[in-house]
């Protein structure tokens, strides 16, 4: 029966995740196509740069709910093995970076990512992603590549603390899944900028 729930979850996890919700409230509340602004990704995040603070704060909570219902259900509600509970979030997370709904041009999955590491088991996940990422903020500034470099840390600290283990094998999937999506933004040598930036106002 395990087997069983852990596909049955998996399959509707993707097609959460899937549902490009951003790309639907960009053309119900602010009538506009939202893959054509900032990068063209149909994330949240381009539907505030279409204008909309409060259609952008829905369709960001939107995109994280994405990543919350299944797994949470797989581990608080049938207490599937940790693998089964990982791979119905990754399910998730593809849903939305290749939705079928979106001839499997999705977008780059962060806030789904950001929901099902909220509902993992494994706590200490969230916790160090947002660390790492923000220790990254810092020193970096392209976002390409301080989420690059967040996640990067990210699991080494998993490699160094657990060693090999299923949390590292999920950060390094999601870490492979957005060096893909975000592909063209990487070509560039990241620079040191923001930290740098701020000690040069404060001379």
């Amino acid at each position: 029966m395990e087997l069983l729930y852990s596909v049955i979850l998996a399959v509707c996890s993707f097609w959460l995740g899937a549902c490009p919700f951003s790309v639907w409230i960009g053309r119900s509340l602010l009538n506009k196509d939202i893959r054509g602004y900032g990068d063209g990704n149909p994330g949240a995040v381009n539907v505030f740069r279409a204008g909309g603070r409060r259609a952008g704060s829905l369709a960001l909570l939107l995109d994280i709910a994405k990543g919350i219902p299944f797994v949470f259900s797989a581990h608080a509600l049938l207490a599937l093995p940790d693998v089964a509970v990982m791979a119905i979030g990754m399910s998730a997370i593809f849903g939305h970076a290749f939705s079928p709904l979106l001839r499997f041009h999705g977008g780059k999955a962060l806030a789904v990512t950001l929901g099902v590491l909220l509902v993992l088991p494994q706590h200490q996940l969230v916790f160090t992603v947002l660390i790492f990422t923000f220790l990254s903020f810092i020193f970096i500034e392209s976002d390409a590549w301080t989420i690059v470099i967040g996640a990067v840390g990210s699991l080494a600290y998993l490699e160094i603390t657990r060693g090999n283990s299923w949390e590292s094998l999920f950060i390094f999937y999601v870490l492979a899944l957005y060096a893909v999506k975000s592909h063209n933004e990487l070509h560039t040598v990241p620079k040191l900028g923001r930290l740098v930036h701020w000690v040069q106002s404060r001379t």
